[in-house]
């Protein structure tokens, strides 16, 4: 699927977001392993007296096209909480991000993802990623899920926000 629609995109300042989530490596090919946990940190979330306080996100944390992707899988919450067992606490950081929103289907994320990097390395923006030897390490490449599958069956319509966060 190719996406030709226009994109706008902006820099924000984002606080600090408490998350409960689970962190898996995948490959490109297994990438929905991942976000098939969404909805069970959904559950996870609501058993446990708590409310999510955003959409659900998956995040990179190193990405090696070739190989391996360390993910994880999130849904933001009001404040820090105690997990226990699969489920972990964690915290995406604050700062500077560069941020785009889709209206579309999923598959045409890699296209919509192709041009926001080219739009940021036009305005000079630098990313918070560094190389390692198991690919890049990024402090905050996130997509945020902003559509209820339930509420909207059709994926052409889904919303997804990307958000990555600015070197300092």
């Amino acid at each position: 699927m190719t996406d030709t629609r226009p994109s706008t995109y902006a820099v924000v300042d984002l606080p600090e977001q408490p998350f409960v989530g689970v962190t898996k490596t995948v490959t490109m090919t297994t990438i929905p392993e991942i976000a098939d946990e969404i909805p069970g940190l959904i559950d996870w979330v609501l058993n446990h007296g708590y409310a999510p306080s955003g959409a659900p996100f998956l995040r990179y944390l190193v990405i090696d096209m070739a190989r391996e992707l360390v993910m994880q899988a999130g849904v933001p919450v009001a404040s820090p909480v105690e997990t226990a067992g699969d489920v972990e606490a964690g915290e995406l950081p604050g700062g500077r991000y560069a941020t785009t929103t889709h209206v579309g289907h999923p598959d045409e994320l890699e296209g919509v993802t192709r041009r926001f990097l080219q739009w940021a390395d036009g305005e000079g923006l630098r990313f918070d990623v560094r190389p390692s030897d198991h690919g890049d390490v990024w402090a905050g490449r996130i997509e945020w899920y902003e559509t209820n599958p339930a509420e909207q069956p059709d994926m052409s319509q889904w919303v997804t926000r990307l958000t990555f966060k600015l070197a300092d």
